[in-house]
């Protein structure tokens, strides 16, 4: 089936079984890192991505049901040019170990600031409380999140 739909601002088709997980499709057909296969049943957060201006899951959504929808990854938000608050801020913090929980956490982050651009430290680990860190630094992450709030506000 073609699935057509808006990736990091460009509009994309791919030909693809629509039941795909978008997970699948983002790293095989558009060579995107950033989302990553963790556990495959939406429990630990490192396949995050932003569909419509919400963090959804990529694993366990299936690709045809963000035909004609946005889709935004880590590699659509800033570059290593221009970075976005949250990836300089994560930087900052030094909130990454091995970095496979980053691109979930950044992405469930980028969506609460969108949204709320001044949260709490509950706000923070309300938008994250489904993402894992096996390196266990949250404090470091809440640290990046707040840095990345403060900057943007300005």
């Amino acid at each position: 089936m073609h699935v057509a739909f808006r990736l990091n601002g460009a509009e994309v088709a791919v030909e693809v079984d629509p039941s795909a997980p978008l997970l699948y499709v983002l790293r095989n057909d558009f060579a995107l890192n950033s989302p990553k296969f963790g556990c495959g049943r939406a429990q630990c957060g490192a396949c995050r991505v932003i569909v419509e201006g919400e963090a959804i899951f990529s694993c366990v959504t299936a690709i045809g049901d963000v035909a004609g929808h946005s889709v935004e990854t880590l590699e659509g938000i800033g570059s290593l040019e221009r970075p976005h608050p949250l990836q300089r801020a994560f930087l900052d913090e030094q909130a990454a170990q091995c970095g496979y929980c980053s691109s979930g956490m950044i992405m469930a982050a980028k969506v609460l600031l969108d949204h709320h651009p001044d949260p709490s430290e509950a706000d923070i680990r309300m938008a994250l409380e489904r993402h894992l860190c096996r390196c266990g630094i949250y404090h470091r992450i809440i640290r990046a999140v707040r840095r990345a709030a403060g900057e943007m506000t300005r």
